[in-house]
């Protein structure tokens, strides 16, 4: 009963009011009472949080939750590509000349997805890689590579499930949800790093500060689960050969690849 709830609280919830109710009661004090039966619902891993699980004053607090030092090893090869997020894999795939991608039979527009023609070329005939974050994830969002952020900006109002349903039946919820893009240039190329809320207005905090990234470190957090969104270049990314949809991964492990196109040489 409690994990139909729950459920129904973090991935069908979207309408602005729902949402406003929901994210004061998860931040309120009030929601510590749930603390314990969320987390074992979900089967969190205490052993790697900060904190114990007692002592989380909120609901919010325990989603945005960071993990003890150590807890992941981030992969330090120059040109590897490591997961953001820890989430399953959902779909990996090439992205069209017309900027189509095919999600669980559903076609997507990269175009609308980044609402930015200039940025939007760079990523034609390219691939992408979609991470789905569910409630018993850890939510923050680290860097997958070595860059600089040209440009960063944020698109979208409403925020529908992005889980397996929400991608099979939503309408056009990749493209169209909430959504904080950061682009980041590397020796190799560009990378998208498109970080799409699944609820909320305004699921998506920020925390890294000027325009160098390290790979491995913090960008920004979900304050529930959703997804992320990678596009890499034509010709500049190469896919790690024991991946194949879904796979489970965790924040650090090799994904893949940078490789030098002609023009990058």
């Amino acid at each position: 009963m409690l994990q139909g709830l729950y459920r129904l609280m973090i991935e069908l919830t979207n309408g602005k009011w729902t949402s406003s109710i929901l994210r004061r009661f998860a931040s309120s004090r009030t929601s510590r009472f749930v603390v314990p039966s969320f987390a074992k619902i979900y089967q969190l891993n205490e052993a790697e949080m900060e904190k114990r699980v007692s002592d989380y004053p909120t609901l919010h607090d325990l989603f945005v939750r960071t993990l003890k030092q150590g807890a992941r090893v981030i992969d330090k090869n120059e040109d590897s590509v490591v997961s953001p997020v820890d989430a399953v894999i959902e779909d990996i795939g090439s992205i069209k000349e017309t900027s189509e991608i095919v999600v669980k039979g559903k076609t997507y527009s990269i175009d609308e997805m980044l609402g930015d023609p200039a940025a939007l070329t760079k990523y034609l005939n390219g691939t992408y890689m979609i991470l789905y974050l569910s409630p018993s994830h850890y939510h923050r969002i680290h860097s997958p590579v070595n860059g600089t952020v040209t440009k960063q900006w944020t698109l979208g109002s409403k925020s529908y499930p992005v889980n397996k349903l929400g991608l099979k039946y939503g309408v056009r919820t990749l493209a169209k949800n909430y959504r904080v893009i950061t682009e980041v240039k590397t020796n190799y190329g560009h990378v998208a790093i498109v970080k799409v809320g699944a609820m909320f207005v305004n699921s998506i905090e920020t925390t890294h500060k000027g325009s160098t990234l390290e790979k491995g470190g913090e960008m920004a957090y979900f304050s529930f689960g959703s997804t992320v969104v990678l596009l890499f270049e034509k010709d500049t990314f190469r896919l790690e050969s024991n991946i194949q949809t879904p796979k489970d991964i965790k924040v650090g492990e090799k994904i893949g690849v940078l490789v030098k196109t002609e023009l990058g040489k």
